[in-house]
């Protein structure tokens, strides 16, 4: 195995980098790659964060189960990226400085745009080694996502890995055009995509939830000893729909993120400033709230809370 032109030895541990470009006081910005080959042949596991570089909880994840030796496996390979967009990182910014998202470039052009090209690194240089990744995001802006894996309902080892991984939903989810997680199942590999909390913080909760799934899939594959128990079963979202505002004015959500909801139950207000207008948001169907928009000021039609439903043949309201 030879990764950014390393040869991986078995038993050992690398402290490799991608180097893109330079910084404008001509320092070299790298990304950090962290591999583990143990002595026994096994699959290749890579942990990904921060691909948006304001998505602090997959990074501090990560960050974890490298502190506690998880990334050092009894058999097989695990590779650590920490973060990847180190340039949206620096600036705690979700995008590139030239406001392109990397998780819209997939695979990449050797000589484009910035994201384009680090995009293009990964692609040609850490993909085609990896059999499962796991990558970590966290809701953009002022939405607050309830800890999740998304795949796609076709794909039969995601799925499983997803109810080994065992956070409490589980989100049949689309392929998006030039994402990351495309780019990987157009090349045979097994994603599982990580959502929980918001950008910018960091939310013990959710970390925990990404840092014990984690280890109970590394466990299922034989990489590590120790697994955390499992306590209750996740609930699978089949479809979902969002509730959008019908007015502008002041938000005030009251439903807290992960609850289920019934049709016309109360799920928040919305007010304005002068004590005189306060209107009701309620849920249009049966389901689970699963992302909240925490924004305090919003405008008529902006998604407020995403709700998903069980039965693979609900039919939901249009948004």
């Amino acid at each position: 195995m030879r990764i950014l032109d390393t040869e991986i030895e078995k038993g050992k541990s690398y402290q490799l980098s991608i180097n893109l470009a330079k910084s404008h006081l001509r320092n070299s910005m790298l990304v950090p790659v962290i591999v583990h080959r143990a002595k026994k042949d096994g699959p290749v596991v890579l942990l990904n964060g921060a691909v948006h570089g304001d998505e602090l909880n997959g990074i501090d994840i990560i960050r974890r189960l490298i502190s506690n030796g998880y990334h050092k496996p009894k058999r097989g390979t695990i590779i650590c990226i920490p973060v990847l967009n180190v340039f949206g990182y620096l600036n705690v910014s979700r995008n590139f400085p030239d406001g392109r998202d990397l998780n819209r470039v997939f695979p990449g052009t050797k000589n484009g745009s910035l994201a384009s090209q680090l995009a293009y690194k990964f692609t040609t240089e850490i993909a085609p080694h990896v059999d499962l990744m796991i990558d970590f995001h966290t809701g953009g802006a002022d939405r607050v996502n309830a800890p999740q894996i998304r795949c796609a309902p076709s794909d039969e080892e995601a799925l499983k890995l997803a109810t080994i991984f065992n956070p409490p939903f589980i989100i049949h989810s689309k392929l998006i055009s030039k994402s990351l997680r495309e780019m990987m199942n157009k090349n045979k590999k097994t994603v599982l995509l990580f959502e929980g909390g918001k950008s910018s913080v960091f939310e013990e909760d959710v970390i925990q939830h990404g840092v014990n799934g984690t280890i109970r899939v590394l466990h299922h594959l034989g990489m590590t000893p120790d697994c955390p128990e499992v306590s209750t079963e996740p609930v699978v979202i089949s479809q979902s729909k969002w509730v959008r505002a019908r007015f502008s004015g002041m938000f005030h959500p009251t439903v807290e993120n992960g609850s289920k909801v019934n049709k016309k139950d109360v799920l928040g207000f919305i007010t304005d400033p002068y004590g005189d207008f306060n209107k009701k948001v309620r849920a249009a169907y049966d389901g689970h709230v699963f992302c909240v928009n925490n924004a305090p000021i919003v405008y008529k039609g902006d998604a407020l809370f995403h709700i998903g439903v069980t039965g693979a043949n609900e039919n939901l309201p249009d948004d």
